[in-house]
């Protein structure tokens, strides 16, 4: 009986001893990373076009008067747009944080991965053939986009019979996301919607409205939670599936939820910011870097960092060349496409 017991435990012991984590890292991200995130949400509301005293600010958030047009300006356009900012940019870090674990891929990110380009091709027929559709509707159709972009990838990439490789993974995103863009560019032309389709091709957060904010946060909220309380499991998971298994996991189970909350997490990023990418790329191994490889602790790592780019992102794009505003997405790939290559060029050293 004592043979068994130790031999019951020793997978577990060895799965708990490759989880290295630095916890006081980890708070330090999520503490100090809040301070930082707080700070540069008030001076993207401060920054701009007009550039706002951050007095006037505070007097905007705690005493409002509408009939001071700075005031509107704090309240009305600046404050929800820099709350979706760090919204948007937490639900792109983690879902690309779960796709790595899960796939064990360290390129994996909803953009590279095809749901970002599956989400904007449903906005595209959305705008098309549904101009009047509701909001809720929109993120609905962002949902069903997503999905249909990382059924395509996953299923052209698992065609072979050794499966679905990290290259192979990156590839058929790349290939499937090259697919959706020219759909979603040439149905915007042929319907000359092509003015309301750019915005989301480029990525921003301008013009984001209270209520759209608070139609999109519920579902990002709950999807950042869930992610929180299946982090466990895709710590076991990025240890491969066959450990995961050893351990008594239902890796399909599990497997199925981490895919229905990136689903959530990148089809709702999407319909507020549109296609951006490499966010989730990057911040993760950010995150992995500095935590160690618990999911416990990289998961609320990457959703502060991933939130302070997007928000310091979003500044820069305002700030760059007043009073015209630089697209997010070129903000975010000048740093994205150098980090791509480097990880790109590691993992063909790798093999």
């Amino acid at each position: 009986m004592d043979t068994q017991v130790v031999q019951y435990k020793e997978p577990e012991q060895q799965a708990h001893a490759a989880i290295h984590s630095r916890p006081w890292a980890a708070w330090l991200i999520i503490i100090g990373g809040s301070g930082l995130l707080a700070l540069a949400i008030s001076v993207s509301v401060a920054k701009g076009s007009v550039n706002i005293p951050l007095a006037t600010v505070w007097k905007a958030f705690f005493q409002f008067n509408p009939a001071e047009r700075l005031h509107l300006i704090v309240v009305d356009l600046r404050l929800p747009r820099a709350l979706a900012s760090a919204l948007v940019g937490a639900a792109f870090a983690v879902a690309g944080a779960i796709m790595q674990g899960i796939t064990r891929n360290p390129m994996a990110d909803s953009g590279l991965m095809g749901l970002n380009a599956g989400a904007g091709f449903a906005l595209s027929l959305c705008f098309s053939f549904f101009p009047g559709l509701p909001y809720l509707g929109i993120i609905g159709l962002s949902f069903a986009g997503a999905l249909l972009g990382s059924v395509l990838v996953f299923g052209i990439a698992s065609m072979r019979r050794s499966g679905a490789t990290p290259m192979r993974l990156v590839l058929a995103g790349a290939s499937v996301s090259a697919l959706l863009a020219a759909l979603s560019q040439g149905i915007a032309l042929y319907y000359d919607v092509a003015q309301n389709i750019m915005f989301w091709t480029v990525g921003g957060v301008a013009g984001t409205t209270w209520e759209q904010l608070l139609i999109v946060s519920p579902w990002v909220i709950a999807a950042l939670l869930g992610a929180q309380l299946l982090s466990r499991s895709v710590s076991l998971l990025s240890l491969g599936q066959e450990v995961a298994q050893g351990l008594g996991m239902n890796t399909f189970l599990v497997k199925t939820l981490c895919m229905a909350i990136v689903l959530m997490l990148a089809g709702a990023a999407v319909a507020v910011v549109g296609a951006v990418g490499f966010v989730g790329l990057m911040v993760p191994h950010i995150a992995r870097f500095l935590a160690g490889v618990d999911y416990r602790w990289i998961i609320p790592s990457s959703a502060v960092l991933g939130s302070l780019l997007v928000v310091l992102a979003d500044l820069g794009a305002r700030t760059f060349n007043p009073p015209f505003e630089t697209p997010i997405g070129v903000i975010i790939a000048l740093v994205g496409v150098p980090f791509f290559l480097h990880l790109a060029r590691k993992e063909r050293r790798a093999l």
